[in-house]
């Protein structure tokens, strides 16, 4: 790997995109700082003389003490980005979680309890709320894992890659973002795109779960493997839930159809797989049908 040309705007570029997908967003010094560098020998110490000194040099011999600073006087050290509220998520913060998902009466009203809450660490280096895209009073709801940068800088779910062969997939099947509800279940991007931490799905699985509760859509998918066990409680893999309809059960006992599929994201590394996505979207092509019809 070569270094980036300072005099390169595309090296410049690159680097830059490498960093902030990375989860790179703030610099500890104006200047690059060479940790590497040797620091400077000390001068060696004098060999005692016999012969005194005379009076006049010895106060320049003598060592200069550093001048004592006031606490008044001490510079500030420079303010963090980072909010001191950041804290690893605890029962205490799940048990908030859990109140302030059960007493939002509308989505409005869940998203502001979510804007406001401080118990999940991801909010802290998130840049936006993703809360949701697309029709509230759809029959059809997706829930994928968590934002990525894309949706992390829009404040919407699925608008990268992903989300442009999610839209695919609903225009297979006659749906678009008119038509479907999305979510995810983690409302915040982790840092550099890293898998979200148990604590971290449950510290947010009550906000998905209320937001499943007041949307009561007639079909849930599950969009990978992470939606499908924490919606599901189940620890299956996504290749043996796929295809398979389960069902997911809200708080107040409404059971709704949910098929397990796989994640956009998966199968734009693994195209192959996109034929098992497409029987699994006329599972619910076929399902929305039967229940429009009953």
């Amino acid at each position: 790997m070569t270094a980036a040309s300072p005099n390169n705007r595309s090296d410049l570029a690159d680097l830059l995109a490498f960093y902030a997908s990375a989860g790179v967003d703030e610099a500890l010094e104006d200047t690059p700082v060479n940790r590497f560098a040797e620091a400077a020998p000390r001068p060696a110490e004098r060999a005692p003389s016999s012969a005194a000194p005379p009076r006049e040099n010895k106060a320049a011999e003598q060592p200069t003490a550093s001048p004592r600073l006031d606490a008044s006087q001490v510079p500030d050290a420079p303010a963090r980005s980072v909010p001191a509220t950041a804290t690893v998520p605890d029962e205490a913060q799940a048990a908030l979680a859990r109140q302030m998902a059960a007493s939002a009466s509308t989505l409005d009203t869940l998203r502001q309890h979510m804007a406001s809450f401080d118990g999940c660490n991801l909010k802290f280096t998130a840049k936006n709320l993703v809360f949701a895209d697309g029709n509230p009073q759809a029959s059809l709801m997706l829930v994928g894992e968590a934002p990525g940068r894309d949706e992390d800088i829009e404040g919407l779910p699925f608008v990268g890659r992903s989300g442009r062969l999610l839209d695919r997939m609903l225009a297979a099947i006659g749906l678009d973002r008119t038509s479907a509800y999305i979510a995810n279940v983690i409302p915040w991007r982790p840092p550099g795109n890293r898998t979200p931490t148990p604590h971290e799905t449950e510290i947010c699985r009550p906000f998905i779960e209320r937001q499943i509760e007041l949307v009561n859509p007639k079909v849930l998918v599950n969009l990978g493997g992470p939606s499908a066990k924490t919606l599901l409680n189940t620890s299956e893999g996504i290749l043996r839930l796929r295809g398979n309809w389960r069902v997911h059960t809200t708080a107040s006992g409404i059971a709704i159809p949910a098929m397990p599929t796989l994640h956009p994201a998966y199968l734009l590394r693994t195209p192959a797989h996109k034929k098992l996505a497409w029987r699994d979207f006329l599972e619910v092509k076929a399902k929305l049908k039967g229940l429009a019809a009953g």
